[in-house]
Formats: C-alpha cells, structure tokens, sequence
C-alpha cells in the first residue's frame, strides 16, 4: 500500500506535517459537516493507514465551519429509511468500524471542536483521547428525537460520560454545552474559540515532547487496565512493561538525557506553521 500523504480536496482533509503530526478534518461546511456512507468509508481507510504508519505521531481531528459535526447527514438517513434491515446492518457496521478504528488508535488523538457536535459527532469526541472545545461548543445525543437510538456510538459515549449521564442524555436528546461536557468527562478543555487552535498546538507539543514509543504504550496500557481486577496477573503484567521499557533504547535516553539534563532525542518544537 502507497502511503497517503495528503488529501487537499473533497469532504475529508488528510495531511501530515514534518513533525509527524496528522490532521483530519471534515470539510462539508455547508451541511456542517454532516457525514455520510461515503464520508465514513473515507474516515476508515485514513484512520487505518494513520495506525500503519510510524512516522505519524499523534493525530488531530478537526474540521472547517462553524459545527464540528452535525451528525449523519440528512440525504443519507433518507436513503437508509427506505433499505432493509440487512442494508440498515451493513451500513451500522461501516460506521461501527471507523469508530473502533478511531478509538484504538496507537497515537494520541485530539478533537478539536469549535461548535455544534451533534449525533455520531458525539461519538467521535468520545473516540479520541483529549478533546478541546471552544465555549461555543455544544453536544447533543439527538437521536431519539428521530425515533432512533446511538447505538453505534454508545459504547465510547458511556465510557466517555459514565452510565448515569448516558441514560440521561441517550433519552432526553438534551442539548448541553461545553462547561456540562467537561463536568461529565467529554471535554478535557474549554478555551474561547479565538484561542482554540493554539490551545491545541500547545497540546501537541507538551505530547511530543514525550517518548513516542512511550506515548503509544501508556495509551495501550491505559486501555488494557481499565477496568480490570487489581489481581496477582495484572500486578505480573503491569510489572513487566514497565521493565521492558525501562530497558529498551528510548527508556535508556530517556533516562540518560534526564541525569545528564539535556533534552531527549526526540524532543521538538512544532510550530502553527507545521
């Protein structure tokens, strides 16, 4: 497989810059970059590729208008009201797919969101690891509004919010803004939308100034505790990587350059300017 290495046109933007940070962004203005089959399948062959590559070091999702994702857009739910229930499953699982790949992601994910995020864009918050919103941003399960339900999407959502706010907001469809999706554990940060890129390039760096190879192990070893019994495996386990680390050449200049206080080899300046 040909690497991509960027996307300049149509509904979704790929790019990667000299710092091996990838940006995703949804680009459908105009219907508030609602996604469709189509969108979907595009989403999936980059996020894909993006956990292939080892040059990429942390991923940035985003996207260009005033919504960061209206959802499922209006034309395609018009299409699948008509398909049978085998064509209502393929198209579940299409979009069951891209979510999985976004969320178990090697790199570091950040959402950036500057307004509405409504529907599946919920689940797409829910995916990445840190999410940054703009005071103007504002979520909403609205599915049930339609007679539906955020089935797909559910499974990130409640582990992103918790069961108890999930059984609220999966069945009021209320809309909520960015100082209650932090309170519940969906937004990491809020800044004004005037500072929401910068915030983000600042995240960026304060993550690249990190092991990468560490980064991508402490993201898999958070997803693997999780949840799990505090027992005499986990404790073997736990033990274990943190000695293959330490004994591997990046844990070794890592440590090396901290007593010699210099920086580490890997650490770097991104800049706005990629």
């Amino acid at each position: 497989m040909t690497p991509l290495k960027e996307i300049n046109t149509g509904q979704v933007l790929f790019n990667v810059d000299r710092y091996g940070v990838a940006t995703v962004t949804l680009n459908n203005p105009d219907k508030h970059n609602a996604f469709d089959d189509k969108i979907i399948a595009q989403l999936t062959v980059i996020f894909i590729e993006i956990a292939q590559r080892d040059d990429i070091h942390l991923m940035i999702l985003a996207s260009t208008g005033k919504s960061f994702s209206a959802g499922a857009d209006l034309a395609w739910m018009k299409r699948m009201a008509s398909y049978s229930y085998e064509e209502n499953l393929r198209d579940a699982n299409a979009l069951a797919q891209m979510l999985h790949a976004l969320n178990f992601l090697p790199q570091t994910t950040i959402a950036q969101i500057q307004g509405a995020a409504f529907g599946g864009a919920v689940g797409l918050a829910s995916c990445c690891d840190i999410v940054i919103a703009s005071n103007k941003a504002s979520f909403c399960l609205s599915e049930v509004k339609l007679g539906l339900i955020p089935a797909t999407i559910s499974p990130y959502v409640v582990n992103a919010i918790g069961q108890k706010a999930s059984r609220r907001y999966f069945q009021t469809a209320e809309r909520f803004f960015a100082d209650k999706a932090q309170q519940l554990g969906l937004v990491d940060e809020i800044v004004s939308l005037e500072a929401l890129e910068s915030t983000v390039i600042d995240m960026v760096s304060t993550v690249l100034s990190n092991g990468p190879k560490a980064v991508r192990q402490a993201k898999q070893l958070a997803l693997d505790v999780a949840y799990q019994e505090i027992n005499l495996d986990l404790l073997s386990m736990t033990s274990e990587r943190i000695a293959s680390i330490r004994v591997s050449a990046e844990g070794q200049e890592g440590l090396t350059a901290f007593f010699e206080k210099r920086p580490a080899s890997w650490q770097k300046e991104p800049t706005s300017e990629g």
